[in-house]
């Protein structure tokens, strides 16, 4: 017994955190009698994941490592007629490169461009696009591009897949994602659209022209009509998410009433519903929505799962049971099944099971809080293992970024709500104006309004939680990334003293900087309002003046640990250098942690232990 006590109060550390399994379902095998999954184990040592393949009963049992998937999964990229398979590959379009443009200058290191779009995410443009093509099977040699000498993207870059594409359900023709705009067209838009192109007469037809939002996930339902998710407004990347199908020459929005917005879905084998992924109140959950065809019956969007859990994936139908991913901020990723009809849940898979039985994990609990405007907000209150109320324990408020992206039961694995509390810290991460999952209305608010309500939102949650006899209110801090470092940015100016120390991950310091260097700029046209130089635009010049965190840094008075990319284009370098030389030359506590082969996240095994020892090093010098 005292063996088994010492262990369970083993706590979780970066160093642990990052020998936990990750897990990727593949799918369900060809005889539905498996799943099969792969498993990414990160080795700090070799800076490097190494990776195993599953297999494992749909109804569970002992999981057997295999070697090969190809023979045991239903490639959805083989044409029906199983001759041709789909794929993409990067291919050479534009001459970018001062020795491409020069051939007599071979040695030059120069590129040049004529628009905007000439770098995205993390890597720079030069001249090469992901194309698609069909190959016949097991003859890549003989693939066909069928964007032939075009300079766009699909799959969609950077982080596009084979979900971008699809075959038709006679296999007569292709329907991919594009956005096909150029240069500067190509970064204030997001409107891609869903090409078909027909292998008789190679021609290519836009199919969603009229909708000037994202058309993107096209999938044929088991009857062959064509759906797909749809954001109606060009230049906003946070709409609301649609499942649209196109039914006898009609497209049928089915979530059209429905106050959410989709992350993913996927057809029942009849064809007659569609499961969905989407936000609601902190998790994520599975919902479904019938499919009416010409018949009288309304549309109905219903809410299948609950719990203190996200939902993340949807692997496949097994019976009466569902296949997920799912995750909650104690647990990383483990595939399980949920029951339809007896509504009951069963852990498949078992990466980390041995590693959590040791821990001492925290407890999250469910708030909800007043907001100045009269409004309920959700917060989790994330509290440490073993916790003790006639202790105190010093707070950290979490900034979520995104904006809008949700703050849900999701396991991060270096913006670990876990790994936070286990270290003696009470997370406070409030579900603010801008989180979707608490109705459309709310999930807006945010854009054009960066530092107003939501400002007061974040007060309100830590000011609610700091009544709590266990919170040290001398020892508060303020944590985030990308928005949420704009958050900590701007909260550093207005504080009035409740926080003793402040991170900031990849913030957006100075919005006029930012507006001139960001890449997608559509994103800064519609969260900002515009420009900074368009002294007509009010909610332009509004943004600028007062939600711009660079008009308060005469007004920082507290510790700032400031972290950035080398290769973040999302947030540049540029918005860190300013932060830090205004807080160092102003005298204030500040450190600059450079991370130059990282984008916008920290990908890197040692790169990430590093960052998380210095993550806590400053809390603990600080707080």
């Amino acid at each position: 017994m005292g063996i088994q006590t010492l262990a369970a109060q083993e706590v979780l550390t970066p160093e642990t955190l990052w020998k936990l399994g990750r897990v990727s379902p593949l799918g369900i095998s060809k005889d539905g009698k498996n799943i099969l999954f792969k498993v990414s184990i990160p080795s700090v040592e070799e800076n490097k994941s190494n990776s195993k393949t599953y297999s494992i009963p749909v109804n569970g049992g002992t999981a057997t490592e295999i070697t090969e998937t190809k023979e045991l999964l239903v490639d959805k990229n083989l044409s029906p007629d199983g001759k041709y398979k789909l794929s993409h590959k990067e291919v050479k379009v534009e001459k970018i490169n001062g020795k491409d443009v020069h051939p007599d200058l071979k040695k030059s290191d120069v590129q040049i461009y004529n628009g905007l779009n000439y770098r995205h995410w993390d890597t720079w443009n030069e001249g090469s696009y992901n194309h698609v093509g069909f190959s016949e099977v097991d003859k890549e040699k003989s693939f066909v591009d069928i964007m032939k000498d075009e300079p766009f993207d699909s799959p969609q870059k950077p982080f596009g897949g084979d979900e971008d594409y699809v075959w038709s359900k006679d296999g007569k023709s292709i329907i991919y994602v594009c956005k096909k705009k150029l240069g500067t067209g190509y970064a204030i838009s997001t409107n891609t659209d869903l090409y078909e192109y027909n292998l008789e007469t190679k021609t290519t037809t836009n199919l969603t022209e009229s909708n000037l939002g994202y058309d993107t996930h096209p999938t044929i339902s088991p009857n062959g009509e064509l759906s797909w998710l749809q954001m109606k407004r060009d230049g906003y990347e946070a709409d609301k998410n649609d499942i649209i199908v196109r039914f006898k020459g009609m497209d049928m929005n089915l979530t059209a009433n429905w106050d959410g917005t989709v992350d993913s879905f996927t057809w029942s084998a009849d064809g007659k519903k569609v499961y969905f992924l989407a936000p609601i109140d902190g998790t994520k959950q599975l919902f479904e929505v019938n499919f009416p065809g010409l018949t009288r019956i309304a549309i109905t969007v219903r809410q299948i799962t609950s719990g203190d859990f996200d939902v993340t994936d949807i692997i496949g139908f097994s019976g009466d049971k569902i296949i997920v991913g799912r995750t909650d901020m104690n647990h990383a990723k483990e595939i399980y099944s949920y029951d339809f009809k007896k509504k009951t849940w069963l852990q498949l898979t078992k990466v980390n099971d041995e590693t959590y039985n040791k821990l001492a994990l925290p407890k999250f609990e469910k708030r909800y809080v007043s907001t100045t405007d009269g409004k309920k907000m959700l917060v989790w209150v994330i509290l440490p293992p073993n916790f003790d109320a006639t202790k105190k324990y010093p707070t950290l408020l979490y900034c979520q970024g995104g904006p809008q992206s949700a703050l849900s039961q999701s396991y991060s694995f270096r913006w670990n709500f876990s790994l936070m509390a286990s270290q003696g810290y009470v997370v406070v991460a409030p579900n603010r104006r801008g989180m979707p999952g608490h109705g459309v209305a709310w999930n807006e608010q945010i854009s054009k309004d960066w530092g107003g309500q939501v400002m007061d939102d974040y007060l309100s949650a830590i000011d609610d939680v700091a009544k709590e006899s266990y919170v040290d209110k001398n020892r508060m801090g303020a944590v985030g990334a990308s928005y949420g470092g704009y958050s900590v940015f701007y909260l550093a100016g207005i504080h009035n003293k409740r926080f003793k120390s402040f991170i900031s991950h990849c913030g957006v310091f100075n919005l006029e900087s930012m507006y001139g260097t960001t890449e997608e700029v559509f994103f800064t046209d519609w969260d900002l309002a515009g420009p900074y130089w368009d002294k007509t635009n009010t909610l332009a010049q509004k943004t600028y003046s007062q939600y711009n965190p660079i008009k308060y840094v005469t007004k920082w008075d507290t510790p700032i640990l400031i972290i950035q990319g080398g290769k973040d284009y999302r947030v540049p370098i540029g918005q860190g250098q300013e932060a830090f030389q205004g807080a160092q030359l102003q005298g204030i506590k500040s450190r600059f942690v450079y991370f130059p082969e990282e984008n916008h996240w920290v990908l890197k095994p040692q790169n990430a232990i590093v960052w998380q020892r210095e993550f806590f090093g400053w809390l603990k010098e600080t707080l």
